[in-house]
């Protein structure tokens, strides 16, 4: 399947020109509807391309005029999010916010923003205290999922989901190389699972003892 050829932001495909070819979880997650606003549970090893699936689903949002927000478990990771996709909508007519802390005097501001990257505790905080601009979400990303089985995080990650949910609706697109109960969780969302066990480099495993490697 090639990118080039898929119905996205001419933006996006000249960001990616140089990756024509989809990686097979991709691939299926188009199958499963990703572009047309369906929610999905991707699990795919590391490096498989999870991301560029949650990166479709949002710049398809974003052409819809539609608000999309990724969140992420740590504030590392949500610095590191934004930087990714600052480049990627440079010179596009939309924004994108950080916004990581557990309280703010006022986030009536994000409002003015199209893409809002958060930590799980920030949207908890604005879920709680709702603002007109989360009806105008269109898509949601909950990178990490996995972190549900997280006994600190965990609970706060599937109170967000579940306000979501009864709130506003939203295509929700989990990502995760490392979950256990993939349909359960798929069923709990409203969810499509998109599964594949691909990786860009072959994982091999093996015993190191005494400065002698056995791979088995």
């Amino acid at each position: 399947m090639n990118l080039q050829e898929l119905p996205l932001p001419e933006f996006c495909k000249r960001y990616y020109q140089t990756y024509t070819t989809l990686t097979p979880i991709q691939e299926k997650a188009v199958e499963a509807g990703v572009l047309e606003g369906k929610s999905l549970l991707v699990c795919a090893p590391t490096a498989s391309g999870k991301t560029f699936v949650a990166t479709m689903a949002l710049v398809k949002a974003l052409e819809s005029k539609r608000k999309v927000l990724y969140v992420v478990p740590l504030k590392a990771l949500a610095n590191e999010k934004y930087k990714e996709y600052q480049k990627l909508l440079s010179g596009t007519p939309y924004s994108v916010a950080l916004s990581t802390g557990e309280i703010e005097a006022e986030s009536a501001y994000l409002g003015k923003y199209d893409f809002l990257i958060l930590t799980a505790e920030k949207l908890d905080s604005l879920l709680r205290h709702p603002h007109s601009w989360l009806t105008e979400v269109k898509t949601v990303i909950i990178d990490e999922i996995h972190l549900l089985n997280d006994p600190t995080r965990g609970p706060t990650v599937e109170i967000i989901i579940t306000l979501l949910k009864m709130l506003i609706s939203p295509q929700l697109i989990g990502l995760s190389a490392t979950i256990g109960n993939q349909k359960e969780l798929a069923n709990w969302l409203e969810a499509t699972l998109v599964q594949d066990s691909w990786r860009p480099v072959e994982l091999k495993q093996g015993i190191y003892c005494n400065g002698k490697l056995e791979f088995y």
